[in-house]
């Protein structure tokens, strides 16, 4: 098959929708499709190919971009481009999955609509949880950006669900087009070749400090102050603890501000954006994954710890659960500073029961493999390339019907 992917963001930018991009185009390219993908270049760049260090840009369009005046490190997509739809006809895409409701994800809209072809699209986020990244909707309301990707949702073929949480909260918004769970996998093999001393050697952590980890934006979304709040009561019983907060955002300034008005700066490891080659030593070489976020659709980084054996301490909301089997490869707690930092302090007192957690995180991380979700995914695909040339079918009825309607 010939796949079209439409994304607001991808690489060098790291979140999980790009890795989530990132894992399925891998795994769809190894069983023999095409990929090609839509996406921001650089800030300001107007350049088709950005390359990028190690990277292969085959299939890859870039679309010029600016910066958010907030988040330097994230660049908005301009989805004008006057070669699209000539681009999209020479290529003869058989899907369209757009990963936003917004920019890029509208452009691939209007050309699956130009040329009849299915759409797909992830619901990757809670969009009215994230307002404050989106500088042409900062002035809406929440209800206004639910609206927006509620109607998105019913104008494509099929809407892809990361948990069962989420598709609940679909159905609730009002989404009335078919819905398909489907989680973004791992990949294992990353996880085959780690290095257990990595954070210690390259961090000067001592032996006998236990490691906490995070990973993900240092945004509000990310719920990190409260993490920071929670690691302070952790250390009142264990002063030997340490964290490590790999990944980087608008609120990494603020909050090593705040850790030091915390008095904890010096337990305390922010560094910054690493490649992806160091963050899985960074899972490798940690002992507790900790994970406050409240907003998360899936919680990709979580099956990622577990792949490396680290027992999950996350608040139980949304996707998460879906992640975390409670009290079997960690511990889904109530978002309060109390029942977060005690299940910490019981790993950390309790030898035994870490130690069946860490063997059954990395069992059961194997039940999240990309191989098997990139499966499942293209088996939605090619149900939706079938009907494309069906007489009467669904989706020449769905797109003649919005015809009528303008």
């Amino acid at each position: 098959m010939k796949i079209g992917i439409f994304t607001d963001s991808f690489r060098p930018y790291t979140s999980g929708v790009v890795r989530s991009i990132e894992l399925f185009t891998q795994e769809y390219l190894k069983k023999g499709h095409q990929v090609y993908i839509f996406g921001p270049g650089a800030p300001f760049s107007m350049n088709k190919w950005e390359t990028h260090e190690h990277e292969s840009e085959d299939g890859v369009y870039r679309f010029f971009a600016v910066p958010v005046p907030t988040f330097s490190e994230y660049a908005i997509p301009i989805p004008v481009s006057p070669q699209l739809r000539a681009t999209v006809k020479k290529i003869g895409l058989d899907i369209i999955h757009a990963h936003s409701p917004f920019l890029m994800g509208r452009l691939g809209a209007r050309a699956a609509k130009i040329f009849n072809i299915p759409l797909v699209f992830t619901f990757h986020t809670l969009y009215d949880q994230y307002v404050h990244y989106m500088p042409l909707a900062r002035s809406a309301s929440r209800k206004v950006v639910r609206v927006i990707a509620r109607d998105f949702c019913n104008r494509s073929d099929l809407v892809i669900a990361p948990s069962s949480p989420v598709r609940k909260y679909m159905r609730k918004i009002g989404v009335k087009t078919g819905a398909k769970v489907i989680p973004t996998g791992i990949d294992l093999n990353e996880f085959n070749n780690t290095n257990n001393r990595w954070l210690r050697d390259n961090y000067q952590i001592r032996e006998h400090e236990k490691i906490l980890l995070f990973v993900g934006r240092l945004g509000k979304e990310k719920n990190v102050v409260f993490l920071l709040k929670a690691f302070k009561k952790v250390l009142q019983h264990h002063p030997h603890a340490r964290m490590v907060m790999v990944g980087s955002g608008p609120m990494k300034n603020e909050l090593i501000k705040f850790a030091r008005s915390l008095n904890i700066e010096d337990k305390i490891i922010f560094t910054g954006l690493l490649p992806r080659n160091k963050v899985v030593h960074c899972y490798a070489s940690a002992d507790i994954f900790t994970f406050p976020s409240v907003t998360e659709t899936q919680g990709l980084v979580i099956g990622e710890a577990k792949a490396c054996g680290l027992p999950t301490v996350a608040i139980n909301a949304f996707g998460t659960p879906d992640m975390v089997k409670k009290g079997e490869d960690g511990f889904l707690c109530s978002p309060s500073l109390e029942d977060f930092s005690s299940k910490v302090i019981r790993l950390l007192k309790d030898e035994e029961l870490y130690r069946k957690m860490s063997q059954n995180a990395r069992e059961n991380s194997v039940l999240l493999s990309s191989s098997y979700c990139a499966d499942l995914m293209l088996a939605e695909y090619e149900k939706l390339a079938q009907t494309k040339t069906a007489p009467g079918s669904r989706i020449k009825k769905k797109r003649k019907a919005k015809n009528v309607k303008k």
